[in-house]
């Protein structure tokens, strides 16, 4: 944050005199009458031709600080301020200050939220060192207040009281080596775990999060690890960026392949099959999620088309983007339909339910900021969340968005929405950015 020098003075405003110039008497403008506690100097236009003299207002900031003081004690005294308000303007001190302090009182080890002034949501200050980026959070079903949030620099927190305080974790077992993992992806089903990250790491537990239990690995394993998907007793689905997709039903010590190649195996065959950009195909997913009934829709690192893969099928299936615009991410709404993003703020939905080749567009307010992700609260309600804070919403099941202004105040980009159910959620953003559904 700037210091303010007492002792500096800015320029702020400047009339020009007419009729005085430097060998001429100068004279005074009215306007300094009127404000004697200002001062004034004068100083030379750069102008060849025509030297003269301008009048320019020079106020020092223990001046305007001063001044700033009086109005700001009058206007409380004329009209009384309300909590929200209140809360809004104390934010911008406590706020700041908890980045700088990781939010933390001495001695606590937990951050605590605070009301930023936004219509439905809140920020939450986290227990993280700066740079910290937020990567997944979720919650554990039995106990809808005790959750984790993960990210890179082998970053866990915790919180048990339903994401208002949060707290670091650590685990041994990830800690042994001389690696900084990236926590990518965790779920949860019932009190059984799981976290995938890199380099190739795979965490349990079976007591909801109480403690973590590594999981061996195959150095063979084909790209990163980025996504793990609970489904049952001991059992899980895990997916690396080039698009393997392993099984298991034992707690993880056995994995079955439920594809019989990768991405760029399947590429390599269907090159010629007309998909737009699938020679430029890096390797890798850019993104990719998965719909309650387990089917799959994954983007390109480039975002010149997308996959999608059902469970029973050998391979990934390839499609060609809607929009001549790249895509930037593609999702599952609540009704089992799909959303599409694209670059420049551009969004889709799909027509109908499941996988299809089938969107439209919708109109957007989003001011030329990219979208990045869309959450869905319910069938009808749901918030999309991109570049500069921007925040969008729906009551209609995306037919109409509108923007949350008081979201425009965050100096981040944010690009994870997640609902763990109707009244819980959060957005994820840079900078260690957290915010908290209000409902």
């Amino acid at each position: 944050m700037a210091t303010t020098n007492t002792a500096a003075a800015v320029a702020v405003s400047s009339s020009t005199l007419p009729n005085a110039n430097y060998h001429n008497a100068i004279q005074k403008p009215s306007f300094m009458a009127a404000h004697p506690n200002i001062k004034y100097a004068r100083f030379r236009t750069r102008r060849p031709r025509n030297r003269k003299l301008n009048w320019g207002r020079v106020v020092a900031h223990a001046s305007i600080e001063e001044e700033h003081q009086q109005q700001k004690q009058q206007n409380q005294e004329q009209k009384p301020i309300g909590r929200r308000q209140l809360m809004a303007e104390a934010a911008g001190v406590t706020c700041s200050l908890a980045v700088f302090s990781l939010g933390l009182s001495p001695g606590s080890g937990i951050a605590k939220a605070e009301d930023v002034g936004l219509s439905e949501w809140e920020k939450v200050p986290l227990p993280i060192d700066p740079g910290v980026v937020l990567l997944d959070i979720a919650f554990v079903p039995d106990d809808p207040n005790h959750g984790f949030l993960l990210g890179t620099r082998q970053t866990l927190l915790e919180t048990k009281d339903g994401g208002n305080t949060w707290f670091p974790r650590s685990i041994p077992s990830a800690e042994d080596e001389d690696f900084n993992y990236r926590f990518n992806c965790i779920s949860f089903k019932g009190k059984e775990g799981w976290i995938v990250g890199k380099p190739a790491i795979l965490l349990h537990t079976s007591n909801a999060g109480e403690s973590w239990e590594r999981i061996p690995l195959s150095s063979q394993l084909p790209g990163d690890l980025v996504y793990i998907q609970a489904t049952g007793d001991k059992g899980a689905e895990m997916v690396t960026n080039e698009g393997a997709i392993y099984v298991t039903s034992n707690k993880g010590y056995n994995w079955k392949a439920a594809v019989q190649e990768t991405v760029s195996a399947t590429l390599n065959r269907t090159v010629s099959s007309g998909i737009s950009g699938a020679s430029y195909y890096t390797g890798t997913f850019n993104t990719v999620n998965r719909s309650p009934n387990g089917d799959y829709v994954a983007v390109s690192s480039r975002g010149n088309f997308y996959l999608t893969w059902e469970p029973g099928q050998p391979y990934w299936t390839p499609h060609n983007r809607t929009s001549a615009r790249r895509i930037q991410n593609m999702g599952w709404r609540a009704d089992g339909g799909l959303w599409l993003v694209v670059r420049g703020g551009g969004l889709y939905l799909s027509r109908g339910t499941g996988i299809t080749e089938d969107f439209e567009e919708v109109p957007v307010a989003s001011r030329g900021f990219g979208i990045l992700d869309v959450g869905y609260r319910s069938k009808d309600e749901a918030w999309a969340a991109g570049g500069s804070g921007i925040l969008l919403r729906t009551v209609n099941g995306g037919k109409t968005w509108t923007r949350d202004k008081a979201a425009d105040s965050i100096a981040a980009n944010l690009y994870d929405v997640k609902f763990i159910d109707e009244k819980k959620g959060f957005v994820l953003g840079n900078d260690g950015v957290l915010l908290k559904y209000l409902g």
